[in-house]
């Protein structure tokens, strides 16, 4: 059988890559997303009224 591999939580997913949870990259996801969100916001308030 081959060896049980384990990996820890940090080396999973998107967080694979050295400095994922810099600063920099979290405010840039946070902004996108607040960005989408309001976005979305302005335009169902603009075609809503």
């Amino acid at each position: 059988m081959l060896p049980e591999v384990r990996m820890n939580d940090m080396n999973r997913g998107s967080m694979r890559f050295d400095e994922a949870d810099s600063p920099v990259i979290v405010l840039t996801g946070a902004l996108l997303i607040l960005g989408g969100v309001a976005a979305l916001v302005y335009l169902a308030l603009k075609y809503a009224y």
